[in-house]
């Protein structure tokens, strides 16, 4: 079996290979973030793969943010490489949910919330802890809690 760091070394090797720039230093960095995170702690270990994903997650949000700082100010061309490193890390990443999907699950946990007593704006924790572990990777953090306030606000 394949974990995700190897896959995403041998990935590195053939863009080395193939000269391709924008993906050797992309997955350069994120190797060395996943490296760094499994020596940061005060024993060293071997990352999961669920905990890969996460530090893949972080990444890609990096580039995501720098994109649109780059974009607001004006450098577009910083903001076009970001996007294009954004993407190649988002192919590693599980496929996203859409609104329509991340509606639907949050909907079925204000129910279950609701069900379990729990209202209003306090319901707002009950939700998150029904809903994160169903959408986790698939969903950024700031998109479920908005989606969470809508419904509960609605």
């Amino acid at each position: 079996m394949t974990t995700l760091k190897s896959k995403l070394k041998e990935d590195l090797t053939t863009a080395m290979k193939a000269r391709d720039e924008l993906t050797s230093s992309t997955l350069r960095l994120t190797l060395t973030a996943i490296t760094k995170e499994e020596v940061g702690g005060k024993t060293a270990r071997e990352l999961s793969d669920d905990e890969v994903q996460k530090v893949i997650a972080k990444e890609a949000k990096k580039r995501r943010e720098a994109a649109d700082a780059f974009a607001k100010g004006g450098r577009t061309e910083q903001a076009e490489r970001e996007k294009k490193e954004g993407a190649i890390l988002e192919a590693y990443l599980p496929q996203q949910l859409s609104d329509e999907e991340l509606t639907a699950i949050v909907a079925s946990a204000v129910d279950e919330a609701k069900a379990a007593g729990a209202e209003g704006p306090r319901a707002m924790g009950a939700v998150m802890k029904i809903v994160n572990p169903k959408v986790a990777g698939r969903a950024e953090g700031g998109r479920v809690a908005a989606t969470v306030k809508k419904l509960l606000a609605g």
